[in-house]
C-alpha cells in the first residue's frame, strides 16, 4: 500500500471515496485545504469523501544501508560528497559573478570618463565656434549680392544652410591676394636672416644631459609657454596654461612664490633687470606687473587692459 502523492508506505493511510485511490492523511488534508481537488483525478474532494483505513501498528524495517557500522559510513561518505560538489558549485557561481560585477564596474568607469571627455570636448568646440564667429567679418555693406552659377543651379552670397542659418561669406580674393603677398615677403626675409652667435650649436645640445626635474604647475592643465631667469640671481621663472607663473629656486629645487591672477594660459613673461619686478602677459588680453617684497613675495601692483588680442612680450 504506497501513498499516491509520496510513494512511500504511509503511517496513517486514507482512501477517497470517489477515486479509490490510497493517500497520507496529512498529506491529503493540507492538499485539500490548498486547493479542494484531488491531486490525481483533479476532481473536486473534500475531508468527507476520505475514509480512514484501520490497519496495525508494526515497526517500519530499517534499511540494509543502516543496518551497519560500513553502510552507515558509506552514507556518510556519500552526503559529504554531495555537500562538497554543492559548495565547489556555489564557488564558481559566486567567482564568475565577481567577475562579471568587475567588468560591469570597469565598463561604467570607462563610460564615465568618455561620457565626461565628450562633454569638455563639446564645451571647447562650442566655445570655439562662438569665438570664430565673432572674429569673421561682418559682410560688406551696400555690395549688391552678386548672382553666381554653379553646378548649373544660380546662387547669391545670401544663401540659406541645411540647418536654416544664412552661410557667411569668406576670405574675399582681395584678402588672398595681401596673404600672399605677405607671406612671399616674410619668406624672403627669413631665408636672409643670419643665426645668432650665441645661440647653442647641435654638438653642444647633444652633449646636454637633464639633471633634475621639477613639476611646478597643475598636473591637470600640463604645459610650460614661457620662461625666463633672474639676470643676478639663480631664480627662473615659468608661466604655464594653468593660468599661473611660478618663480623657482634651482639651488634649493624650492618654489619662492606663485603669482596667480590671470583667468588665461600665461603666454610670456619677463623679469625687469633694474628692479625686482616680473611682468607677465596673458591670453586673456592683460598684462600685469608684479613687484618683490623683501620676504620674497611678489604682489600685482598694476594691470593693463589696454590690449584687445593675446599678449606676447618680444
Amino acid at each position: 500500500m504506497i501513498c499516491a502523492i509520496s510513494g512511500e508506505v504511509p503511517d496513517e493511510p486514507v482512501v477517497s471515496m470517489r477515486s479509490g485511490l490510497l493517500f497520507e492523511r496529512r498529506l491529503i488534508e493540507r492538499y485539500i485545504e490548498d486547493h479542494g481537488k484531488c491531486p490525481v483525478t483533479k476532481e473536486d474532494l473534500s475531508m468527507d469523501d476520505i475514509v480512514l483505513v484501520k490497519t496495525n501498528k508494526v515497526v517500519k524495517p530499517k534499511p540494509l544501508q543502516t543496518a551497519s557500522v560500513p553502510g552507515l559510513l558509506g552514507i556518510f561518505q556519500n552526503e559529504w560528497d554531495a555537500l562538497m560538489l554543492s559548495n565547489f558549485a556555489l564557488e564558481q557561481q559566486l567567482h564568475t559573478a565577481r567577475q562579471e560585477l568587475s567588468h560591469a564596474l570597469y565598463q561604467h568607469d570607462a563610460a564615465c570618463r568618455v561620457i565626461a571627455r565628450l562633454k569638455k570636448e563639446r564645451d571647447e568646440s562650442r566655445g570655439l565656434l562662438a569665438l570664430a564667429e565673432r572674429q569673421i567679418p561682418a559682410s560688406m555693406t551696400g555690395a549688391a549680392p552678386a548672382a553666381v552659377l554653379s553646378n548649373g543651379k544660380r546662387a547669391t552670397e545670401e544663401e540659406i544652410g541645411p540647418d536654416g542659418k544664412k552661410i557667411r561669406p569668406g576670405i574675399n580674393p582681395v584678402m588672398i591676394d595681401e596673404l600672399m603677398e605677405c607671406n612671399t615677403m616674410l619668406s624672403a626675409q627669413r631665408k636672409k636672416r643670419q643665426v645668432p652667435p650665441s645661440l647653442a650649436s647641435i654638438d653642444a645640445l647633444e652633449r646636454y644631459t637633464q639633471i633634475s626635474s621639477h613639476p611646478l604647475h597643475k598636473t591637470n592643465k600640463p604645459g610650460i609657454l614661457s620662461m625666463d631667469m633672474h639676470p643676478s640671481k639663480d631664480i627662473m621663472a615659468t608661466g604655464g596654461i594653468d593660468t599661473n607663473a611660478v618663480l623657482f629656486d634651482r639651488p634649493s629645487g624650492q618654489i619662492l612664490c606663485t603669482l596667480a591672477g590671470h583667468s588665461k594660459k600665461i603666454t610670456t613673461l619677463k623679469f625687469v633687470h633694474r628692479e625686482e619686478l616680473v611682468i607677465t602677459g596673458s591670453a586673456d588680453k592683460t598684462v600685469r606687473i608684479w613687484q618683490g617684497g623683501e620676504e620674497g613675495n611678489y604682489s600685482c601692483i598694476h594691470t593693463l587692459t589696454d590690449h584687445t588680442a593675446e599678449w606676447n612680450l618680444i
